[in-house]
């Protein structure tokens, strides 16, 4: 991720996540807290929590993302708060 992007506020019904940083500084809004995640550290978002990840870096975010539940259609997606305008 660029820095200076940043994704939509978004929550999954049937699925969790767990992203690990593996390079530059993610600023992770996970319900009504946000927190900054640094490389080599992770968090870990639990389904129907509203989530969302920026870059508030300079250089570009790295991160793995590892989806878990029976259903990871991105037909899942609600999102609450989005900058591209999707519903």
């Amino acid at each position: 991720m660029n820095p200076g992007q940043r994704l939509s506020l978004q929550m999954h019904y049937h699925r969790s996540e767990h992203w690990i940083v593996s390079g530059g500084t993610a600023k992770v809004t996970l319900g009504d807290e946000e927190k900054f995640v640094h490389e080599n550290e992770s968090v870990f978002i639990p389904m129907s929590t509203k989530h969302c990840l920026e870059n508030p870096g300079r250089i570009p975010l790295e991160i793995v993302e590892v989806q878990n539940g029976k259903y990871l259609e991105e037909d899942d997606i609600v999102r609450f708060e989005d900058v591209y305008g999707r519903v």
